[in-house]
């Protein structure tokens, strides 16, 4: 088990308050991604769902000072890099600069969700933050403020930030419409042992996608009936990335396999991978979970799709 402790600590003050978050994190059930801009930021369409499987974030508020703490197997063996890269760090200060508060933070981070997996573990992280911080505020900021900082912080984390389970997202994940929850379903994750750089699957997709091409992907016409039940959903489910993450590694092609033959009623890569995720009518017996790993050559996590974001937890 792994613990970074960055040098700018501080003790924190007695009784200060505090709060826990159970950090969701997503999967992308479709993911298409569209023009690019002429800032470079490439347009998406996506319908995001949380899951069971969750970070644990810890987040006290102090007079000054800030520290972040991360542990858990979750962590790749060469470290998470500078604190300050860090999006939870990120989303903190942020928050301190937007609300003039607090004078100091404390953040303890249980890593369980796998980091560059495309289940947006960093992402769900931030959101946590935002969110816990938002709740111990005694002047909250207004939502529409909160969630202009999770745009800041990249696509995933406005959804991750949300009150929402379900929610269709497009432009830079900044427009957001939220869903009512399907309910929960079983659904197993297998994990490469490595993981994909956001950037390198966009660069992978743009040289599959030659410039000279005159009509760019456009969003679809999506009717709400469509995302109100899992046969509406199954039959949406895609992910522009698979392709060519899969190119490249043919384990991501191997894992959709496995899940399509053990009976998974859709399954896809999600965001810009590793991992692919299968959704289940029942979940898969302890042996066929064993043969999905052995055939797949992927670790295997199962957990279910979520009917409610978990509330954040004050005191402590």
């Amino acid at each position: 088990m792994t613990q970074r402790r960055p040098t700018r600590r501080e003790h924190p003050v007695r009784g200060a308050p505090g709060a826990r978050v159970a950090a969701q994190a997503k999967i992308n059930l479709f993911l298409r991604i569209l023009a690019r801009e002429s800032s470079g930021y490439h347009q998406l369409e996506t319908l995001f769902a949380r899951i069971e499987l969750a970070d644990e974030v810890s987040v006290r508020v102090r007079e000054n000072g800030r520290s972040l703490d991360v542990v858990g197997p979750a962590i790749p063996a060469a470290g998470l890099g500078p604190v300050e890269s860090n999006l939870a760090w990120r989303a903190a200060v942020l928050y301190q600069e937007a609300a003039g508060w607090p004078g100091g933070f404390e953040i303890a981070i249980a890593k369980t969700i796998p980091v560059g997996g495309g289940l947006g573990g960093g992402s769900a992280d931030a959101g946590a933050v935002l969110r816990a911080l938002n709740a111990l505020n005694p002047d909250p900021l207004p939502q529409h403020r909160l969630f202009a900082l999770s745009s800041a912080l990249g696509a995933d984390v406005p959804f991750l930030a949300a009150e929402s389970p379900l929610a269709l997202a497009w432009g830079r994940g900044e427009r957001m419409m939220a869903f009512p929850a399907l309910p929960a379903r079983d659904v197993a994750l297998l994990i490469p042992p490595f993981g994909v750089a956001t950037a390198d699957a966009f660069r992978w997709l743009a040289e599959a996608r030659p410039e000279r091409e005159t009509t760019p992907p456009q969003p679809r016409m999506l009717f709400p009936q469509q995302l109100t039940s899992w046969g509406g959903v199954e039959r949406l489910v895609a992910n522009d990335f698979e392709p060519v993450v899969g190119a490249r590694h043919p384990v991501v092609a191997s894992a959709h396999e496995a899940l399509s033959r053990l009976g998974a009623a859709a399954a896809r890569m999600t965001g810009s991978g590793s991992t692919v995720f299968g959704l289940f009518d029942a979940s898969p017996n302890d042996a066929d979970v064993a043969a999905l790993a052995d055939e797949s050559g992927c670790a295997v996590v199962m957990t279910r799709t979520a009917e409610r974001v978990v509330a954040v937890e004050r005191g402590g």
